[in-house]
């Protein structure tokens, strides 16, 4: 059997988000079943593996929200997608700095991939860290959920308007060798959800995250329940582009999108625009969408990285900086990468985004 059968029906078309989807989470074959993506040896770093700063002042973002909600007894702390657990392994140092919040909280890990809850347990051994396969596992206690790239692996579709006609696009499998695409016409469903997000007007190509709103409405219904908020970073846009966004990456370089299919990682741009409309359709407080930059230097990055160096040595600083500048670049992450939060809360919490 070819390779590539393991990823599609046999001769059938599917539409690309089934095609991603099986790419990257088939449990036998799928990208992130297969491989530890991160780091030099992988496909690409994220944030966390960038520089400890970043997951320090998160987890000082998450200690003030905890004191802007009176210090409740019991706290959870939802990490969507954790990767090879090094943001939380760097949140447990800072939290046993706080001995009263580190008593109330619980931290749960909402990983699909095997292999990599695999490694989280390995590298985080803390009683108070648990692993969750859904989100009714929190009976109690308010809840904040935090993803880092999260959102840009979660596959979407993809639509065109052809004189003023709705298609979707399809993939298939030929020959047992070659992958093609085409687009058929939209179902009524799809076209009646692109005009809720008002998605339709003036796009000729629409890129609609079915399986990412899918996830935030099971994350909002357990924020109502439990009240709490979310906060989200990813790389993505703020107006609505009419292009194509789907991206692979493989030993970090450019791959072609259907070469080296469950080999590589394959990822789109957030639509910021369409989170926020969602999360204020669900009657959350929603802060303003911010870069990166701007979100991690109002939380202090730069003086905690002053702070940091004046024990180093020049090759250290150096280093440290350009990890920084890295991290807060407009020419860099600084700027394409976006901060949103949303909350179901008596008061706003607005720390880093005014």
């Amino acid at each position: 059997m070819n390779s590539l059968n393991k990823y599609f029906p046999i001769s059938k078309k599917i539409p690309i988000d089934e095609f991603i989807s099986n790419a990257l989470y088939d449990k036998d074959y799928g990208y992130y079943s297969k491989k530890i993506p991160f780091g030099k040896n992988g496909d690409f770093i994220t944030s966390p593996g960038i520089s400890a700063l970043f997951s320090e002042v998160l987890a000082l973002w998450i200690v003030a929200f905890w004191e802007h909600l009176e210090k409740p007894k019991v706290f959870n702390i939802v990490e969507l997608g954790p990767g090879n657990g090094q943001m939380c392994s760097t949140f447990i140092k800072v939290f046993k700095k706080f001995p009263n919040f580190l008593n109330s909280v619980n931290i749960f890990l909402y990983e699909k991939s095997e292999i990599l809850k695999d490694l989280q347990k390995k590298n985080l051994g803390h009683e108070k860290i648990s692993w969750i396969k859904n989100f009714h596992t929190l009976k109690k206690g308010p809840v904040i959920f935090l993803g880092n790239e999260f959102f840009d692996a979660v596959p979407i579709k993809q639509f065109k308007k052809i004189d003023n006609i709705l298609y979707e696009r399809y993939v298939k499998l030929e020959n047992n060798s070659k992958i093609t695409t085409s687009f058929k016409k939209a179902d009524l469903k799809s076209i009646i959800e692109l005009k809720k997000y008002n998605l339709l007007k003036e796009q000729y190509f629409i890129e609609f995250p079915k399986q990412g709103l899918d996830e935030l409405k099971l994350i909002i219904s357990t924020i109502k329940k439990l009240s709490g908020g979310l906060l989200l970073i990813d790389y993505g846009f703020l107006k609505q582009q009419s292009k194509n966004t789907l991206q692979s990456v493989k030993n970090h370089k450019i791959n072609m999108m259907f070469e080296n299919v469950g080999n590589a990682d394959i990822t789109s741009l957030v639509n910021f625009n369409l989170l926020e409309n969602y999360l204020k359709k669900k009657n959350l407080k929603v802060n303003n969408v911010v870069t990166q930059g701007f979100f991690l230097k109002k939380m202090g990055i730069i003086n905690r990285a002053e702070n940091v160096s004046q024990k180093m040595n020049f090759k250290e600083k150096s280093e440290l900086y350009l990890r920084l500048q890295r991290l807060l670049s407009s020419k860099q992450m600084g700027k394409l990468f976006k901060v949103i939060s949303a909350f179901k809360l008596k008061k706003k919490f607005s720390l880093g985004f005014i």
